[in-house]
C-alpha cells in the first residue's frame, strides 16, 4: 500500500491510545437522561435497548454461574 492510498489523520485526531481512551473512560454515560447526544431519536432508542440487551445478557451469565457453583457445592456434600 503506497503512501498517497492511506488514509492521512488530521492533525490532533489522534491514534488507538486516544479511541481506545474515549471509548472506554470518557465514551457515552450510562442512566443519564440525554447522555447519547447527536443522531436521532431512533438511533438512541436502539443504543438503549442494545445497553439492556447487554445487561441482561449479564446478569444471566452471572444466575448461570452461581446455579453451576451451588449445584457443585450440593454435589460435593452430598457424597460420603
Amino acid at each position: 500500500m503506497s503512501e498517497a492510498e492511506r488514509h492521512q489523520k488530521a492533525p490532533g485526531e489522534g491514534g488507538r491510545f486516544w479511541a481506545w481512551a474515549y471509548k472506554y473512560l470518557a465514551g457515552p454515560a450510562e442512566g443519564v437522561p440525554g447522555a447519547v447526544q447527536g443522531g436521532s431519536t431512533q438511533a438512541r432508542e436502539l443504543w438503549k435497548q442494545d445497553l439492556e440487551r447487554r445487561k441482561q445478557w449479564s446478569r444471566e451469565q452471572r444466575e448461570r454461574k452461581r446455579a453451576e457453583r451451588a449445584a457443585r457445592r450440593a454435589e460435593r456434600d452430598r457424597q460420603p
